[in-house]
């Protein structure tokens, strides 16, 4: 069995050193800086730049390596991954939205429904502020009877006079922090109102405005 196996060792080498042979004697193809042909066992870097072709020893062609790109070409390549990665982001965007909106009209009414909800809390808000203001008309009124009469106003009162005071701020900063988060909704929604024109080719018939703004016959 030795004797078998001995025979096929040794061809199995010689065709891997007539391999390697076949390698080393590899040629490169390649054009220098005056656009002449050149063929050489060697390749200076600055032609391998603008590519070559890598021949056997009888010159056949065994790859072929593309010139390096340039920068326009470098810049080009990143501005078309950018397009791609936007037109991915839109086509998701685009998913998302039809998912919560099969037409325009539908996203007009959702926009109508959360401005009337977010009016209704400033409303609601507006009213603390009422209810506020009479406490503190009614404890500044006590206080001003108080200096007329030439009495000294408690510390308690002064403190319940402030604390009404800074309610009233707060909800004040809320309600302006609502309205500005219903300008920003009517944004949204009117881009996406816009957009669900475009890619299910129907047009709203719902009008944009609110209900609630319509004036009053």
């Amino acid at each position: 069995m030795n004797h078998l196996i001995r025979p096929a060792i040794i061809a199995s080498t010689l065709a891997l050193l007539l391999s390697a042979a076949t390698v080393s004697a590899a040629m490169y193809r390649y054009k220098d800086e005056n656009g002449q042909v050149v063929i050489s066992n060697t390749i200076p870097q600055e032609a391998s730049k603008r590519g070559y072709d890598i021949l056997s020893s009888d010159g056949r062609v065994i790859d072929t390596v593309a010139p390096a790109p340039t920068e326009e070409e470098l810049a080009e390549r990143a501005a078309e991954k950018r397009r791609q990665e936007a037109r991915a982001r839109r086509m998701e965007q685009d998913r998302k939205l039809l998912e919560r909106y099969s037409n325009p009209d539908q996203a007009v009414r959702a926009m109508h429904r959360k401005i009337l909800e977010l009016r209704g809390l400033s409303q609601l808000k507006q009213g603390n502020i009422s209810v506020i203001e009479n406490q503190l008309d009614a404890e500044q009124a006590r206080a001003a009877d108080l200096e007329r009469a030439g009495r000294d106003i408690p510390e308690a009162t002064l403190k319940k006079i402030r604390r009404l005071e800074a309610d009233i701020r707060e909800i004040e900063q809320e309600i302006n922090a609502q309205r500005a988060e219903i300008e920003a909704v009517k944004r949204q929604f009117l881009e996406d109102i816009k957009r669900l024109e475009v890619i299910t080719d129907q047009q709203r018939t719902v009008p944009l405005e609110v209900p609630s703004d319509k004036p009053s016959k």
